[in-house]
């Protein structure tokens, strides 16, 4: 930081204050038109097409963030919060359906506050400054949280793939051969009787689509349930969507394609607690993102040094 900030770590707030959950921080939307593909009279299952052509090469990218310290910054006497957190970013692509390979991972280590926030120097790299629009914990928490996303559409532009599975929703994003993937289900957005027909997919099956959104953020958006034990209605069922462009016989047609290719991923119960929603490639590479990441302790002791060597400064 600079000269004139101080700032202390704030080693309490690190264990007992953690980060919500990323579905948490998805804003719900009461604009829903569940009428584009059927009338709600006519809602039911739907077998995806089986004659459409399923990519052989699909590209999976997901992120995760880590909050490294909570810390309070001294500027001319007004004492101020932030945390300093490190956010990854990756892509996973199989070829043939088979073969998983990490091609692409991407690490930025930042400190986030409002304007008084300077870059911090560690041993092991440096926390870059990200300004929030305020300093309250949803405000810094919404600014990790984007500075992944960030990084994630950074990685999903530069992939040449048939198929790029963004682990969460879209968020704006309008790679041609995005999809949005949404492994947990905390936003209803269906009426009844719709919903019920969520409810009672049948494995592979999937929903007809519906709109969300408005002013031009529109998204073609549907359920599909993946193998597994279906012990509740909710049991193995994900969204997903796509960016709201082209003609419903087009989005149609890529949402059987988006089905059918998503059941080969799903993950099986004996192998992942979080199956069968938690692809298997991007299972992988939530792994080998924490391993990039390093040890979360060994940060926190950098942090801490560093807010030592700078208050010893007159």
């Amino acid at each position: 930081m600079g000269a004139s900030i101080k700032f202390a770590v704030d080693t309490w707030g690190v264990g007992y204050d953690p980060a919500p959950d990323a579905s948490q921080l998805e804003p719900a939307t009461s604009d829903v038109d569940p009428t584009v593909e059927l009338p709600v009279s006519q809602w039911r299952p739907i077998v995806p097409n089986p004659l459409y052509t399923l990519p052989q090469r699909v590209a999976f990218v997901d992120g995760i963030r880590r909050i490294d310290a909570s810390i309070l910054i001294d500027s001319d006497g007004d004492v101020r919060p932030g945390i300093c957190a490190s956010v990854a970013a990756g892509v996973v692509v199989t070829s043939g359906g088979t073969h998983a390979q990490v091609v692409d991972v991407r690490i930025e280590r930042c400190v986030f506050g409002t304007s008084v926030v300077e870059a911090i120097d560690t041993r092991f790299g440096t926390y870059q400054p990200r300004i929030c629009s305020d300093d309250d914990r949803e405000s810094l928490y919404l600014g990790i949280h984007q500075a992944m996303v960030e990084l994630e559409l950074d990685c999903g532009d530069d992939q040449d793939a048939e198929l790029i599975v963004f682990d969460g929703p879209l968020r704006g994003r309008h790679v041609a051969a995005g999809v949005g993937y949404i492994k947990a289900q905390h936003v209803r957005y269906l009426p009844e009787p719709t919903q019920q027909v969520v409810y009672g997919l049948g494995t592979g099956q999937r929903s007809p689509l519906f709109v969300v959104g408005s002013g031009g953020r529109n998204r073609w958006s549907w359920y599909v349930r993946l193998p597994g034990p279906i012990t509740h209605g909710l049991s193995g069922i994900v969204r997903c969507e796509l960016p709201g462009v082209g003609s419903i016989d087009d989005a149609i047609a890529r949402s059987d394609v988006v089905s059918r290719t998503l059941v080969r991923f799903a993950s099986e119960p004996h192998k992942d607690p979080r199956a069968p929603q938690n692809l298997y490639p991007i299972a992988g590479l939530e792994r080998t993102l924490r391993h990039r990441l390093g040890d979360a302790a060994l940060f926190q002791r950098q942090l801490l040094l560093a807010a030592s060597e700078r208050r010893s400064v007159p």
